[in-house]
């Protein structure tokens, strides 16, 4: 019998160690490969095969790690459905059970580095119910209708469909404009001042006759302190006062600071070396090229403004992950609350915590329970009933609901607040929410 055969004692204890589990440190998750310790996997690391694997991984090292962060999730959440589709178990508990397969997708090739990142994740993405203890961490598997799913599935695709559709829109519209400008410019007609303002805007140029930014160092003599306190020098015919760009916000008060400065300045040297006539033309000069920069520098402070207040008011517009307010009622879709007879019953939401967690108080004993948004349901009053926008445009007007399409699941509400107040829009049944008798009534 030779020394490696298959019976000898050394390849039998080798054959027993390898069914094992090993460290997870000495892992390699590219090449698939188990070492037994520190000086394996150093050997295994200068290998040609995990330099190779090593070179793929750095053409596109983020794809990777999100192939196996989504290939170990699946696989966790399938173990979890089959092992404890109604427990409350530990965490680690499934995990260990988990990793029994020794050709599982280890953890330190995922984006989550321990294992209560996991259990947050899947806290936060809502497949789980979390739950921290002195124990550790308890996870609750959340079973979800599939007929909600389909529909949550179905209203995401209307949602970016409607989102591509308005970006081609805006963009055929900024493409169509473009094209009537310059069809205007070859036909030699002038731009409106709008038009202009805004290719000025987007252009900045120095002119010829502009003059070149001096700065001196030399420290100002007294006279010329005096001179510039007072705002004008003896040779100047009347005080030079600080300009309507004084008022200007921000930089444009800043820069017209300089320019008024620095004309004063100049009159009190003038009034010091008597060169009164030629001086008083150049200070002149000099204060006509400031009032120049500072229409410019106006116009450009001018079109950012506009800039800003037409992306405040596109965002106005965009739809929130969050919609819960205080004073709605809402119907409970947790199951853990089934025992206690709250499943599928209607409450008022008396306080929203961290945007996202409401305190309802239910309608049928008063009981008062904690339940995350994703386990909420808008209610549809009856026509006529008040009503409050819980997101979209209008988010957080009130109003009434005149009527609803059962098949399009939309209701159509007559705006009280808001700069829409009287107008009459359609809505979705996730954006209407009914208002609470008594907050509709103190309204």
């Amino acid at each position: 019998m030779g020394k490696n055969d298959f019976l000898t004692p050394k390849a039998i204890a080798n054959r027993i160690k390898s069914k094992g589990l090993q460290k997870l440190r000495w892992y390699c998750q590219l090449c698939q490969k188990q070492c037994r310790d520190e000086n394996g996997f150093k050997c295994h690391q200068t290998s040609e095969g995990h330099r190779r694997q090593m070179e793929l991984f750095g053409m596109s090292a983020g794809r990777v790690v999100a192939g196996y962060s989504e290939e170990f999730e699946s696989m966790f959440m399938e173990h979890l459905r089959r092992a404890h589709p109604f427990s409350r178990v530990l965490a680690k508990n499934v995990y260990n059970e988990y990793i029994t397969d020794r050709h599982h997708v280890h953890m330190n090739a995922t984006r989550w580095l321990t294992l209560t990142e996991f259990v947050k994740y899947l806290g936060k993405s809502g497949q789980c119910k979390v739950e921290e203890t002195e124990k550790g961490w308890y996870i609750t598997l959340i079973h979800k209708d599939p007929k909600m799913q389909l529909e949550e599935e179905r209203r995401n695709k209307r949602t970016e469909a409607e989102r591509e559709d308005e970006e081609r829109h805006m963009a055929q519209l900024q493409e169509q404009i473009e094209r009537a400008k310059r069809a205007r410019l070859e036909k030699g007609e002038p731009l409106s001042e709008e038009e202009e303002a805004d290719e000025e805007a987007h252009v900045l140029q120095r002119d010829e006759n502009e003059a070149p930014i001096a700065i001196s160092l030399a420290a100002p003599r007294p006279l010329a302190l005096a001179a510039a306190a007072g705002g004008a020098g003896p040779s100047v015919s009347g005080p030079v006062g600080p300009g309507p760009s004084s008022t200007a916000p921000g930089l444009a008060r800043a820069a017209a600071r300089a320019p008024s400065a620095a004309v004063a300045a100049a009159g009190a040297t003038a009034s010091v070396f008597g060169d009164d006539d030629e001086d008083a033309a150049a200070v002149a000069a000099a204060a006509a090229a400031a009032s120049k920069q500072r229409s410019k520098l106006d116009e450009l402070m001018q079109s950012e403004l506009r800039a800003k207040s037409n992306a405040a008011a596109s965002d106005s517009g965009r739809r929130l992950d969050h919609w819960l307010h205080s004073g709605i009622v809402v119907k409970v879709m947790a199951k853990e609350l089934k025992e206690h007879g709250y499943y599928k019953q209607k409450g008022v939401v008396e306080r929203v915590i961290d945007r996202y967690l409401g305190e309802v108080a239910m309608l049928g004993d008063g009981t008062v329970v904690r339940v995350d948004q994703a386990h909420l349901e808008t209610v549809i009053p009856a026509p006529g009933g008040a009503v409050l926008v819980v997101n979209g445009q209008h988010r957080g007007c009130r109003g009434t609901l005149l009527s609803i399409n059962e098949s399009k699941y939309q209701a159509q509400v007559r705006l009280g607040e808001g700069p829409g107040r009287g107008k009459e829009v359609w809505l979705e049944y996730e954006d209407v929410c009914k208002l609470d008798q008594e907050v509709a009534g103190g309204r």
